[in-house]
């Protein structure tokens, strides 16, 4: 599993380095007007940039498609019967002033009311992969979502508003 760090970069937009299970470096930088610059670092050199690309914010979608096997399936994953046409995975930032803060997925009742599930709960050092119902919500943390446009953002509301 990759190592994913968010930061936000006033002014510009955010920051997420990412260090691959591999050992691979990459920096992507989200600018606000939706352009998008990926970063790749020497293994050696872990400071040093070897390559840059910049991205308009259509070409960047078109990309995460392809990386995403939304345009190509591999014939290893042939037998998988999952059908992701309508699935939507987004991420939300919890601010602190949102109603969500100090409850847990279950006192949301997050399934029940919106549809939607949360995949991860990400925090500045710690990530929970699937986390339970008893698990909270809290500030500054970002929560991976998944579910039908409708369900992500009825789950939005929810967390921003309760």
């Amino acid at each position: 599993m990759s190592i994913i760090k968010e930061s936000d970069l006033p002014g510009i937009g955010k920051k997420y380095q990412v260090i691959t299970s591999s050992g691979d470096k990459m920096v992507i930088v989200v600018h606000n007007d939706g352009r998008r610059e990926v970063y790749h670092f020497e293994d050696d050199n872990p400071d040093e940039s070897i390559s840059m690309v910049t991205m308009e914010d259509e070409e960047a979608r078109q990309v995460a498609a392809i990386i995403g096997g939304m345009t190509y399936k591999p014939t290893a994953l042939e037998t998988i019967e999952v059908s992701l046409e309508n699935l939507i995975i987004e991420w939300s930032r919890i601010e602190p002033h949102f109603i969500s803060v100090g409850k847990s997925i279950a006192e949301l009742q997050v399934r029940e009311r919106t549809g939607a599930t949360i995949l991860a709960l990400v925090e500045k050092k710690n990530q929970k992969i699937t986390p339970g119902p008893d698990d909270i919500i809290s500030a500054d943390m970002t929560v991976v979502m998944a579910g039908e446009r409708k369900q992500i953002k009825l789950l939005k509301e929810l967390l921003l508003h309760g």
